[in-house]
């Protein structure tokens, strides 16, 4: 592969992505406008906790679902998009012509989980399936943050208690995919063919995918192609738990079991929680970090030339010489005396510049008597205090080949 055609992929790839994002965002805006026109922003209160589930075909969501609804307590039935798909809402979506698409499901899932009967928590199977679903859920989450997070400054301390999302992917390979899909198809013909003869019992649904191999296989391939590429993003946003869900379903519960009280394990108390809500997360803060590196320079430069002047010539002459010696260990210690830094700012400038070129540094301030003069009636000596600044600059060091 050329390196044109490389970058032409990887152009393609951004473009799609960007425009993905952008359908999020405005399929997002549009169902959380219709969301406050419905409720009103005091009506919006999501469940503390939301598990939302997916699966391979096959690997036993619905079983589960169940399972996860009632080892959390859960009061409420879980949430099958399938079935709000079936819903009278839905059909009214679709006698008006609408497709059934992104905005539609996500209308339908998060109007579902604002009724009160899930203030406990909900789990939620088959959502999000697509990347534009999967955006729409971060949105979904910052934007209740947002919300908990006004609500608490206006001393509202108990509309909103701690939120969370936990994604929980049950996952097991193509070929036991298709196993069980074909497995349930026979399954499900024979439980048909014994209530047409008895008479007794319901007519269970066929699944044209539990009929044929090459549709199971098709089936398995939309699910790992899309659905699961999109639930990886979430990896790094909220808890995911992946589940391997080879086993029996008892053994699939015990790894289930295991994972979730692992995770409570580390959520922190409610009132905890509360209490540390003013501390930014450290993610956040570096998402804005870059562009407020910049303002402060441009700052620097505008509205204090002189004393940034100094402080560049500073590290020209006097710390970059010294950086320079110390290329291969990356790590630089350095002290000085110039009366420069006796100006804080001028210590938040050299920080910044160093920052912005890529260095990490740390400064100490340390302070020690000297003698300055004698008393001439007492002949106690006066001393006067000193100031040292000690630098530590630290840079990705050279890597040395070495031989043998």
């Amino acid at each position: 592969m050329s390196n044109k055609v490389a970058i032409g992929e990887r152009s393609a790839v951004k473009d799609t992505r960007d425009l993905e994002i952008k359908d999020a965002q405005l399929i997002f805006e549009t169902v959380w406008a219709n969301l406050l026109e419905e409720f009103g922003e005091d009506g919006i209160r999501f469940p503390n906790e939301i598990f939302w589930l997916n699966g391979a075909p096959g690997a036993g969501k619905g079983t589960q679902t169940d399972f996860i609804t009632h080892f959390r307590d859960m009061t409420a039935k879980p949430i099958v998009v399938s079935d709000l798909l079936e819903s009278p809402e839905a059909a009214r979506m679709k006698d008006a012509g609408l497709m059934v698409g992104d905005r539609e499901v996500t209308s339908l899932v998060l109007k579902k989980l604002l009724d009160s009967e899930y203030e406990s928590g909900a789990v939620i199977d088959g959502y999000p399936r697509t990347k534009v679903q999967v955006e729409c859920l971060k949105l979904l989450f910052n934007k209740v943050i947002q919300l908990r997070r006004n609500r608490l400054e206006n001393g509202f301390k108990d509309v909103l208690k701690k939120f969370t999302f936990h994604i929980v992917v049950l996952f097991i390979d193509e070929a036991e995919s298709i196993a069980r899909q074909l497995l349930r198809g026979r399954r499900s013909m024979e439980h048909n063919e014994q209530v047409r003869t008895s008479g007794m019992g319901k007519i269970k649904e066929l699944r044209k995918t539990d009929l044929s191999e090459e549709a199971a296989r098709s089936r398995y391939n939309t699910f790992k192609e899309i659905t699961y590429e999109a639930l990886k993003s979430l990896r790094e946003v909220f808890y995911y738990h992946f589940i391997d869900a080879h086993g029996s379903i008892p053994e699939v519960q015990g790894l289930i079991v295991k994972e979730l009280r692992y995770q409570s394990s580390l959520e922190l108390e409610g009132p905890t929680y509360d209490r540390l809500q003013t501390i930014p997360v450290a993610s956040n803060i570096v998402i804005h970090a870059r562009q407020e590196l910049i303002r402060r320079l441009d700052d620097y430069e505008r509205n204090h030339t002189e004393l940034f002047k100094k402080v560049v010539v500073l590290i020209q002459t006097k710390f970059l010489p010294i950086v320079v010696k110390h290329a291969i260990s990356g790590m630089a210690y350095i002290n000085s005396e110039s009366e420069t830094f006796g100006d804080p700012k001028a210590l938040a400038m050299l920080i910044d510049i160093f920052s912005e070129r890529g260095y990490h540094a740390v400064v100490d301030i340390r302070r020690y008597q000297v003698p300055d003069k004698i008393d001439r009636d007492t002949f106690e000596i006066i001393t006067r205090t000193k100031q040292c600044y000690r630098f530590r600059i630290s840079f990705a060091g050279s890597e040395i080949r070495r031989g043998r």
